[in-house]
């Protein structure tokens, strides 16, 4: 018997039956691509055929076929699959067994979006999903995370019009952002590289102390000098942080639309701490960019910044202070005077 070129990962199989068979050969998708067929899976064949050359042109028309089989009545599942083969499957890129294993998690955990419409999910249907699973911040942020994929996705492909998936947040706190701050010798490293764009980045990120993910959304206030924005809970977002008048000629400059979070945290974070070999604190941690929260807490107790405020400029939650979360506020200029406590001797301007 003729032995055929062995099939490309994610193409399908191709298999000969038993018996005296008009067509043995019998084409079958593969268990990674999504069907085209509603009822059709990885067990049925797609056809049946009288050589293996005319199955193998089968799968290959079904598989060209894939990119176009979105209709308007497609699931968020359909939708998904389509998202997986492209990224998984098709793509030439080299990804990590990981970040597959994330995004098929990821879907198994918003069960109730699998079969609506896809075109008929909004943003509530999205956060009803993520509110509802049970598991830690990890997974939920792997979930949103999918959302954001899945929805580039479409758009890409003319599939939805609107991004819904950018309206998502978790409101659950992260009980395992742990870290450690910039030293001064550090902060100060920055300061004499404050013409490099990733230097001022951090510097911003210090002064500010916000998430690394909230700057991909800040509103950037130039005439009243001061951000607004946060994510994750409810007292972190939309909360006012005047700019330090340290930062303040280039957080006036700074735009959230050119800004993306995890890829900053790839390419310039991680790069220029190496090259200054600042990578790791002095305790032989690695820091990450949720060091310059860290580093915008410590500069706020080592410079006596009310406590009222410091809590309302890091959006953290009152707790079972009644009277402050009651009766607490600050002005805008309250809480510009409480940021300016933060020394400035050492700014190199």
């Amino acid at each position: 018997m003729k032995k055929h070129s062995k099939l490309p990962n994610g193409f399908g199989c191709i298999k000969r039956l038993s018996g005296n068979r008009r067509n043995p050969y019998a084409a079958y998708p593969s268990s990674k691509s999504p069907c085209i067929v509603p009822e059709l899976n990885s067990t049925q064949a797609i056809g049946y055929y009288e050589d293996w050359y005319a199955a193998y042109n089968a799968l290959m028309e079904y598989n060209q076929n894939l990119q176009n089989s979105i209709t308007p009545m497609a699931t968020f599942a359909d939708v998904y699959h389509a998202f997986y083969k492209a990224k998984f499957v098709d793509s030439k890129k080299q990804l990590a067994d990981r970040s597959r294993t994330d995004y098929v998690t990821a879907f198994k955990n918003v069960p109730s979006l699998h079969e609506l419409p896809f075109c008929s999910i909004r943003k509530v249907d999205m956060q009803k999903a993520l509110d509802e699973c049970p598991l830690g911040y990890s997974s939920l942020s792997n979930i949103k995370k999918l959302y954001s994929q899945i929805y580039k996705y479409a758009l890409e492909n003319d599939i939805i019009e609107k991004n819904y998936a950018q309206f998502v947040s978790i409101c659950q706190e992260n009980n395992i952002e742990k870290g450690e701050p910039f030293s001064q010798a550090d902060i100060d490293l920055f300061w004499q590289h404050k013409n490099n764009p990733v230097a001022r980045m951090i510097l911003i990120m210090i002064y500010s102390g916000y998430r690394i993910t909230a700057y991909e959304s800040l509103e950037v206030h130039v005439e009243e000098q001061y951000f607004k924005g946060g994510i994750k809970t409810r007292s972190g977002k939309n909360r006012i942080v005047p700019f330090h008048r340290s930062i303040a000629p280039f957080a006036s400059t700074f735009s959230p639309a050119g800004f993306n979070g995890d890829a900053f945290r790839r390419h310039q974070f991680y790069p220029f701490l190496e090259e200054h070999d600042i990578l790791y604190s002095d305790s032989g941690k690695k820091h990450t960019p949720h060091d310059c929260r860290h580093t915008f807490s410590w500069l706020c107790d080592k410079y006596h910044v009310d406590d009222l405020a410091k809590h309302l400029l890091m959006g953290h939650s009152l707790g079972n202070d009644v009277e402050k979360a009651v009766y607490g506020h600050r002005t805008l200029e309250e809480l510009r005077r409480e940021i300016n406590k933060i020394d400035s001797d050492t700014f190199f301007q």
